[in-house]
């Protein structure tokens, strides 16, 4: 009996983990961008070849959206940009954060860290801050 359980007690524990992993990897860092944004260009010789690389890279994927373009229709309810680059933290039908403008690695990371920790409480369990926009 006692064997029955743990075994069931396993295989609960990997159902578990297997969904946080599911939830954890729709979350995206969707980068607004244009043709020949200068600051685009600059981020993506400084933080685009290692962000993939990263928790953060791991934690939400770069999605890239032309500001000229339509809205992808799986992003239709966020509001667009103007400004590039912006990089928005998204998370099923949810905006956790945003940051205009790329003046730097340090300010890039560190923003993006909170946006991240805001994001993982909210999966944890925490209620939404004023800073979080719903779909509509």
């Amino acid at each position: 009996m006692h064997i029955r359980l743990t075994a069931l007690g396993l295989l609960v524990a990997a159902s578990v983990v297997s969904m946080t992993q599911q939830r954890l990897a729709a979350a995206e860092l969707v980068m607004f961008e244009q043709r020949g944004c200068e600051w685009c260009e600059i981020w993506d010789a400084q933080i685009a070849p290692i962000y993939p690389k990263t928790e953060e890279g791991a934690f939400a994927p770069l999605r890239r959206v032309d500001i000229h373009e339509p809205m992808p229709d799986d992003l239709a309810w966020m509001r667009g940009e103007r400004f590039t680059p912006s990089f928005a933290l998204v998370h099923e039908g949810r905006e956790y954060g945003r940051i205009r403008g790329y003046p730097g690695e340090d300010f890039f990371w560190g923003l993006l860290g909170e946006m991240v920790g805001k994001l993982k409480g909210a999966l944890d369990g925490d209620r939404p801050s004023n800073g979080m926009q719903t779909p509509g």
